[in-house]
């Protein structure tokens, strides 16, 4: 019955030249970034933070939606105005982070599985009435010697599924995030392999409960080598690896992958972006991006937490922005970084 909302939804998520930014930082996250800038996590204080990003001038030309943390959605603006409504204001569209984060799964050393599907229903039909119109929830998946279990990867594929399945229920369109980690020393193959796992288990447990791919949006980690692994890859390995293994697993009939930035560097990021996008060719999916940090760190080093330094602020997220929005259409060049 929700199945026009959700096209819509989905349309204006997957518009050509646009991203999604994540905004949905976690109290305990955000209070490690604003630390990193020797700003004091308050409540006024993130609200004002968020509040500078969404009203960055032009923002809805690079940026078709924004997760929020349950905190932001039910925020104001200085001026009174729902914080949601100020996105939608602007043709943006609200969404919602609706996971409990991770704990460990008992009896499997290493693994972890999100929690938050208690109350699910009740908690998203709230989050509706005050503006979201999409939501995310995040699986993680990390690497070691002896772990991911097959255990853990079919545990978090099924939260994913069920998640995904009360949402489109209720109108509301998912976005599906299974993150295999970039934490350890594993090389690019080891982590081909795993995504590839994690990735067909997940659309097997979709097919199985129900959701209808043509109203979710995907977003996945790139394929790439573990950050302390001593043979790095380029932009363009990394992109061959990833387009394989999305061929592989990821169905056509899912309208956009809006890839993680998951710890890159801001110019690694939007730079593995384009060559997936220069490297594609006649791909069945949108390939875009939702970042946090990759987005947000020059934004909230330039703001500092002063009112004065709002400008720069605005004008550093601008900037990411604008060559991720060049990077989702394979036009990056390192150049534009000056």
């Amino acid at each position: 019955m929700f199945s026009q909302e959700m096209e819509k939804t989905v349309l204006e998520l997957t518009a050509p030249t646009k991203g999604i930014l994540a905004a949905d930082e976690s109290a305990g996250t955000i209070e490690k970034r604003f630390k990193s800038v020797d700003v004091a996590s308050t409540e006024e204080n993130r609200r004002s933070y968020r509040e500078a990003l969404f009203t960055a001038p032009g923002l809805s030309d690079y940026i078709s939606g924004v997760i929020l943390f349950e905190e932001t959605l039910q925020q104001k603006s200085a001026t009174g105005v729902p914080l949601p409504q100020v996105l939608a204001d602007q043709g943006i569209v609200p969404g919602i982070k609706v996971d409990k984060g991770t704990q460990a799964l008992a009896n499997f050393p290493g693994d972890k599985v999100t929690h938050g599907l208690q109350g699910l229903p009740e908690r998203l039909a709230g989050y509706k009435t005050l503006g979201a119109r999409f939501a995310k929830w995040r699986a993680v998946i990390a690497i070691g010697d002896n772990f991911p279990s097959t255990r853990a990867i079919e545990v978090n594929a099924d939260g994913l599924a069920r998640y995904a399945a009360i949402c489109q229920e209720l109108g509301i369109v998912p976005i599906v995030e299974p993150e295999v980690l970039m934490d350890g020393g594993h090389d690019i193959a080891r982590c081909a392999a795993v995504t590839e796992e994690v990735l067909e288990t997940v659309f097997h447990a979709l097919h199985r409960h129900r959701v209808q791919l043509e109203y979710m949006l995907l977003k996945p980690n790139m394929v790439l080598p573990g950050k302390d692994c001593p043979q790095q890859a380029s932009a363009e390995e990394i992109a061959a690896a990833t387009l394989i293994c999305f061929r592989r697993t990821v169905p056509a009939a899912v309208p956009g992958i809006n890839f993680l930035s998951g710890g890159q560097s801001d110019q690694a990021a939007t730079a593995n972006l384009n060559a997936m996008n220069t490297y594609a060719q006649q791909q069945p999916w949108q390939l875009s991006f939702s970042y946090g940090r990759a987005l947000q760190a020059p934004a909230l080093k330039a703001w500092h937490g002063a009112a004065a330094n709002i400008g720069a602020g605005q004008q550093a997220l601008l900037k990411r922005a604008r060559l991720n929005s060049a990077a989702r259409q394979g036009k990056y060049l390192v150049s534009m970084e000056a």
